[in-house]
């Protein structure tokens, strides 16, 4: 019983789990696209804000006005321009239960459908998103930045979401035919 529980104590171990993750290959610049970057810095313009917030706020006890407004923009632009990251991927979620139950052949029908729609769906948004920020007129509150900067952000993000599933629906394409 006891080398049961040992064996069952290894499979569980979690310094397993992160002992593999030094176990990576090497870093290429080439593995990555321009939206991961631009995702990256992003990412660390919204750590260095945040922790600009709390550092007034709890070191300093008055807190900064407009690090709380550009943090909420800044977590936005993330969100979208890691969608286009998850997009070029293919790793966005979906719902794998009636592929494993499916024949192959009708696996690969309907997920080129899904991939079609999704990128309908990103045309869509893209056109919404661009006639919301032509008609955003607004300025931040708290800097002197108009609103329509985030909005032409997330348009953005939606060309690139759209042009990188037409990417996975060519290669998707080319795949089927060899």
């Amino acid at each position: 019983m006891s080398k049961r529980i040992d064996e069952l104590d290894e499979a569980v171990d979690p310094m397993l789990d992160f002992e593999s993750a030094f176990d990576s290959e090497e870093f290429r610049f080439g593995d990555y696209a321009i939206e991961d970057y631009f995702t990256l810095v992003i990412f660390w313009a919204l750590i260095f804000v945040v922790s600009l917030q709390f550092f007034t706020r709890y070191v300093l006890g008055d807190s900064t006005t407009w690090t709380e407004e550009i943090a909420r923009y800044l977590l936005i632009v993330v969100g979208f321009a890691g969608s286009a990251l998850a997009v070029r991927k293919g790793t966005h979620i979906m719902v794998e239960f009636f592929y494993r139950y499916m024949p192959g052949w009708l696996g690969k029908i309907v997920a080129g459908v899904a991939e079609g729609v999704s990128v309908g769906f990103y045309i869509a948004m893209a056109w919404v998103t661009y006639k919301l920020a032509d008609r955003t007129g607004s300025m931040m509150i708290s800097v002197d930045l108009p609103k329509n900067i985030i909005y032409f952000t997330v348009f953005a993000a939606f060309v690139v979401m759209a042009f990188r599933g037409i990417q996975r629906i060519v290669l998707r394409l080319r795949a089927a035919r060899q």
